[in-house]
């Protein structure tokens, strides 16, 4: 068992913590901030955490529990989630086509930055304050589960919101910026 759990020492395991917990604190930091540099950042760090994220080892669950403990609260979720709608503004909107309703609709699928990057940051919240705790098949357990939300769920919703992102970035922050001028 020991063997096993040293994939939570492995310096890519280090390396995904260090810019899964530089992602929460950016997230944790944004308040107040203008849109422009927030998306700069994100288009920055999103990237990053997805190859850090897809260069994890393969690892196994340890414990036999049925779930691990979750920190981030409903309410820590909604605090976050407005104050990102907050700093997006008129931007925080999109549609997106990569969802499995979407097969069954006419109508695209509306879909929130500020949702996505509250979803992406719950998860890591929850696995940077369980990796934390130093206790070596929690900290394993916690990055097998992790990696199994990448895969089912917030590696695509990432995805997703970069494209937002890089839209609000380059095109609909540069056409305000047209109109400020025009005016």
């Amino acid at each position: 068992m020991a063997e096993k759990s040293q994939v939570i020492f492995e310096r890519n395991t280090v390396e995904f913590v260090t810019v899964a917990a530089e992602y929460c604190s950016f997230i944790e930091r944004s308040e107040g901030m203008e849109c422009k540099p927030f998306a700069d950042t994100l288009l920055k760090l999103l990237p990053l955490l997805y190859i850090k994220v897809s260069m994890l080892p393969e690892c196994h669950r340890l414990l036999e529990e049925d779930e691990l403990e979750h920190f981030v609260t409903e309410d820590d979720y909604e605090v976050v989630r407005l104050t990102l709608a907050d700093v997006l503004a008129g931007h925080d909107d999109y549609l997106d086509v990569f969802v499995a309703e979407m097969k069954y609709s006419d109508v695209p699928i509306r879909k929130n930055i500020s949702e996505d990057l509250a979803d992406i940051y719950q998860d890591l919240k929850n696995f940077i304050c369980l990796f934390q705790t130093g206790i070596n098949q929690t900290m394993n357990d916690a990055l097998v589960e992790c990696r199994e939300h990448f895969e089912q769920y917030w590696g695509q919703t990432l995805v997703n919101t970069m494209r937002a992102l890089h839209e609000t970035r380059y095109n609909a922050l540069a056409a305000d910026e047209e109109e400020e001028n025009d005016v």
